[in-house]
């Protein structure tokens, strides 16, 4: 009975010594502390050992134990450098053993249409992409999931996205991203949920999105975009507001996509609320300027509908004002008082108008060729005088206007420890100084064209221009020389000097046996009437040699009633207004320019010629342009010249003038040879709907296209037998219409036009395409 215990304890104390052992063996042991005498790197095959040294918490020397040899690893991961780290020790030496990621040997990028692959790939080598650096697989997986985002933000929500990672020696790996962008899907339909005071088809065209119609391949309506439907829901937004609707709030937005990823719904939850009508218009604060000066300003009238926008302009131009007094620094609220019973709503305008301003100094910046006389004398704005935001911004555009900097930018920094002084800040970059040009182009009308010029718009920096030109064509050839000091007296009155030759083969021209050359010495006078207006007085003396062609009765005839050399003395006066918002491509304003010249008594040929030509640009939308434009001349002989010298009538027809008839080909012709003359009256217009190319903004700055429709002719008013048909009538008017395409191409202007004659009758020369490269000088 007493064995079995023994035996039992015999066992027991074999399985604690058992349990002991397992502990022993499972149990770490600590790691013995050690003083580094140096430290290898194993495993390096394009990372310096230097670079690894740098970024190691430790050193030679340093003491190591089990709490530092976790920050190495740490630290060394850190880098981005390494996929595995691992730390031992030999002795006291640090031994670091690491596997280099492998570096990017090359990227490449297939099936991108819609973003330009120098764009993408620049904003992957942001991200961290690039030829040369390591390759970091969460890099490309973020790179994946941006560009879905991109082409979803585009409508292209069937876009595949595939990343290939090829090894390659030397531990490299080749990056291979195909991209599948698929069919832009399209705005199906729009739909606007709990309007009641305006109908969903009247809204909805405040939205540039839209279900598809015949001109969205050209205004991209049906492709979605968040950044569109945003402004869309503003424009909305706006929309009520300007209309009275205080509390109008929209509650919700759901975009939704068709199975197939091709079809996309947008549904637009609204609250309209009441329209609240304005009971009381109110001014406060401090406005120092009488309120009859700036209730005027005020476009808000009790009773009407509320208007965020009309309060808003309101608030602006009286801030205008304030500015343009003196108050550089004045701040206008407008505070709406809600009355919820009434619906009413009662603005009162709180003007702060702050200290008076005044200019300490004008000062010039970036100028280094052009004189500061040359900028002051276009400032507006002067020293001593109160601040006015209106003469600052005149004094910015007229600088522009000069054409000499690449860009002007004007501060007005208050002057230290001053409350009631700002500084006038003028920054230019210049342009360089002088152009020399050479160029060739082409015309229907005058065959290949030749032009060369050396300019100096800004001669040493004077703002004087001194110009040399020559331009040659088959039917042309002009040798000119010109000299223009916009300042000649202080108040900005010019004075130019003009010499130049030209020799005009008509028969090359028009089909005409007969020719011209013309030689010019002219003085002439500008005066600055407004900041958009000019007028000019010019004289100049006039060499004519005609040479009258065998085959052209009129022109022996005007050759024996005045013979062929003529010395003139002409005199020439002018107006131009011009209030473009740009020479090139405007979107608004008017170019307006009258002129007469008349030949002195005295002279060989007594006549004169009066012209008027005017342009005017509407903006109809942020997008599209409509011109409106005219030209009427009309020259008459006086004295002993019976009539105006046919080689110094008007013509018509052509690309500057009715597109889709031959050139100079309109109105009366000889009557024995059937060769256009042109006429002593001109009467020609257009009308022409701009819209800028797709294809960004970029793009649209040199390339605009058109529709026009044109119309015009000239008419010979004396009676002459050897010209028909003669005499005015309204109805010889002839009419075209047709799209035009102008690119400013880099080595110079291309003019295409496709115009189909309304009204042409026997013996009209048409010409459907029409087209001209090049610069003239």
């Amino acid at each position: 009975m007493r064995a079995i215990p023994l035996m039992l304890r015999c066992c027991a104390r074999r399985q604690l010594a058992l349990i002991a052992l397992l502990l022993a063996i499972n149990t770490p042991v600590a790691a013995e502390v050690f003083q580094i005498a140096d430290i290898r790197v194993e495993g390096l095959q394009r990372i310096a050992p230097g670079t690894v040294f740098n970024y190691l918490p430790v050193q030679v020397g340093d003491t190591v134990g089990d709490g530092v040899t976790g920050g190495i690893i740490r630290s060394l991961y850190q880098t981005g450098f390494f996929d595995d780290v691992r730390v031992e020790r030999e002795g006291n030496v640090l031994v670091l053993w690491v596997r280099e990621r492998p570096a990017i040997a090359s990227i490449d990028i297939t099936g991108n249409r819609d973003i330009d692959t120098e764009a993408l790939t620049a904003a992957l080598s942001d991200i961290g992409l690039k030829e040369g650096r390591v390759f970091d697989r969460s890099v490309l997986d973020r790179i994946e999931q941006e560009l879905e985002r991109q082409y979803f933000s585009r409508g292209k929500y069937g876009v595949l996205i595939q990343s290939t990672v090829s090894p390659l020696e030397r531990n490299r790996v080749a990056v291979r991203i195909e991209i599948t962008e698929g069919l832009t899907a399209r705005i199906k339909q729009i739909t606007i949920i709990g309007n009641e005071a305006f109908p969903e088809k009247e809204l909805l065209k405040r939205f540039e999105l839209g279900s598809t119609r015949w001109t969205s391949f050209y205004s991209k309506n049906d492709q979605y975009s968040k950044q569109k439907l945003a402004g869309d829901l503003e424009s909305l937004r706006s929309f009520y507001l300007d209309r009275g609707f205080i509390r109008f709030e929209i509650t919700s937005t759901q975009v939704s996509i068709s199975a197939n990823k091709k079809e996309i719904y947008i549904t637009v939850v609204v609250d309209e609320g009441a329209p609240y009508r304005i009971s009381d218009i109110k001014l406060a604060g401090e406005p120092s300027i009488p309120a009859e000066e700036l209730f005027p300003l005020i476009h808000l009238k009790r009773g009407d509908f509320f208007s965020r926008r009309a309060t808003t302009e309101s608030a602006e131009r009286i801030s205008n004002l304030l500015g343009d007094r003196g108050y550089a620094f004045a701040n206008v609220n407008t505070i709406p008082e809600i009355d919820e019973e009434a619906r009413e709503v009662s603005v009162t305008f709180f003007v702060d108008p702050g200290q008076r301003v005044y200019v300490r100094r004008v000062n010039m910046k970036g100028n280094t060729r052009t004189r500061d006389e040359v900028l002051r004398r276009e400032m507006r704005q002067l020293e001593s005088a109160w601040f006015s935001a209106e003469l600052v911004r005149k004094s910015r555009e007229r600088l522009q206007r000069l054409g000499y900097f690449e860009d002007v930018t004007i501060e007005t920094p208050a002057v230290p420890g001053s409350a009631d002084q700002v500084d006038v800040d003028v920054t230019v970059t210049e342009k360089p100084a002088g152009n020399l040009s050479a160029g060739i182009g082409y015309s229907q009308s005058q065959g290949i064209l030749f032009n060369a010029s050396v300019t100096q718009n800004n001669f040493l920096g004077t703002g004087k221009r001194v110009s040399f030109g020559l331009n040659t064509s088959e039917a042309t050839q002009l040798y000119q020389i010109a000299y223009t000091n916009p300042f000649y007296t202080v108040d900005g009155i010019s004075r130019g000097f003009n010499v130049s030759y030209r020799e005009t083969d008509f028969d090359e021209l028009i089909g005409a046996d007969y020719s011209t050359d013309v030689g010019v010495l002219g003085m002439n006078f500008g005066l600055p009437i407004s900041e958009t207006s000019r007028a000019g007085l010019g004289v100049r003396y006039q060499y004519t040699n005609f040479i009258a062609g065998d085959s052209s009765e009129l022109a022996q005839q005007f050759v024996e009633d005045n013979g062929n050399v003529f010395n003139d003395f002409v005199l020439s006066a002018s107006y131009t207004n011009d209030s473009r918002d740009t020479a090139i491509f405007p979107t608004e304003g008017s170019l307006r320019i009258a002129r007469a010249d008349l030949t002195v008594p005295g002279s060989d040929l007594q006549y004169y010629k009066l012209t008027y030509q005017e342009q005017l640009y509407i903006p109809l939308t942020s997008r599209f342009v409509v011109s409106l434009s005219g030209d009427l001349g009309y020259g008459e002989g006086y004295g002993q010249t019976d009539s105006l010298p046919f080689f110094e009538n008007f013509y018509a027809g052509g690309p500057r003038s009715v597109r889709g008839f031959v050139a100079n080909s309109l109105g009366p012709r000889e009557t024995d040879d059937d060769d256009p003359v042109g006429g002593n009256f001109r009467m020609a217009g257009s009308i022409e709907l701009f819209a800028p190319a797709p294809g960004g903004p970029q793009l649209s700055k040199t390339l605009r296209l058109g529709a026009f429709l044109d119309f015009g002719n000239v008419w010979q008013t004396n009676d002459s037998d050897l010209i028909e048909p003669t005499g005015f009538d309204i109805g010889d008017l002839r009419y075209s219409a047709g799209v035009s395409a102008t690119w400013l191409s880099p080595i110079g202007a291309l003019s295409i036009s496709l115009a189909a004659p309304l009204n042409e009758e026997e013996g009209d020369e048409t010409q459907v395409f029409q087209f001209g490269f090049g610069q003239t000088f």
